[in-house]
């Protein structure tokens, strides 16, 4: 039977963040097999729109930090994501700049072989539709951060776009829709109900259990200084999943399972789970 986002809560759930981004460059399908190989039972990316209405795979509102994007195209400061079209950034390099930064030292460690790092060099950017497609191809899960385009263009047909790509590859029951925008997530609710939501909070919410309730969402998923140990509780007594991030260290990560928390996020799966039967 095919995994459904209620089945990654039936042990702790470990999420990658940005995929393995302390093995491979962050948000992209280098990042993503790395993840599932480590055996994490969700990989969590970030979506922007690129200028003709694409939906890219992407953190930063710019391509500086981890595309070759000044050397492309030097003329087209400041280099937003929003300003260049698909074909255009499918020009770009998007691995190289993790072996030449190493951010977070697991190169000069030993960690990742020599032979992973130099196929990263020319990794294209992701788009929502491969970063879907993976995930259905490997009976996987999927939490997509919808990043705020609040004042950008996009912003009004972003959750739109999403969903009905979501649906339109039959993967609506292995996603997980989050932003720190919550109209997004009343906007997803009001396209479909069945589609599962997560709440996402940087800073203390004095009532997170109102918050999951006036939003209908499936997860809470809290900054790790954001988290209340009486408010886990409370949502799990309501039936809502807490998911804190981003825990790196597994003495912590057990810390937060112990008092409830039913998953995490972390830059390193491979330091909580490995499942090296598995191959993407």
């Amino acid at each position: 039977m095919a995994l459904e986002i209620r089945d990654a809560f039936r042990k702790r759930l470990i999420a990658a963040h940005r995929g393995a981004r302390s093995l491979a460059p962050e948000n992209t399908l280098a990042s993503a097999r790395a993840a599932f190989a480590s055996g994490a039972g969700m990989w969590e990316i970030d979506v922007r729109m690129s200028r003709d209405g694409e939906l890219v795979v992407i953190h930063d509102p710019d391509l500086t930090r981890t595309s070759d994007c000044r050397r492309k195209f030097p003329d087209r400061s400041p280099w937003l994501v929003g300003d260049f079209a698909l074909c255009e950034l499918k020009t770009l390099d998007f691995g190289s700049w993790f072996a030449r930064v190493d951010p977070f030292g697991q190169i000069a460690a030993g960690k990742v072989p020599l032979s992973s790092l130099a196929g990263y060099s020319g990794e294209p950017v992701l788009t929502l539709e491969e970063a879907i497609l993976f995930t259905v191809r490997n009976d996987w899960l999927l939490d997509i951060e919808i990043k705020d385009l609040t004042g950008q263009s996009g912003h009004e047909s972003i959750v739109q776009k999403v969903v009905d790509l979501a649906k339109s590859l039959g993967a609506t029951k292995k996603i997980l829709i989050s932003s720190f925008n919550h109209d997004y997530l009343r906007h997803v609710k009001k396209l479909d109900r069945g589609v599962k939501t997560g709440v996402l909070e940087n800073r203390f919410q004095p009532d997170p259990l109102r918050l999951a309730i006036e939003l209908d969402a499936f997860a809470y998923k809290p900054g790790l200084r954001a988290v209340r140990l009486r408010q886990i509780h409370e949502l799990k007594r309501k039936d809502f999943y807490v998911i804190v991030w981003t825990l790196n260290s597994p003495w912590l990560a057990r810390t937060l399972f112990a008092i409830g928390a039913d998953g995490i996020f972390t830059d390193f799966p491979q330091r909580f789970s490995v499942n090296k039967c598995k191959s993407p």
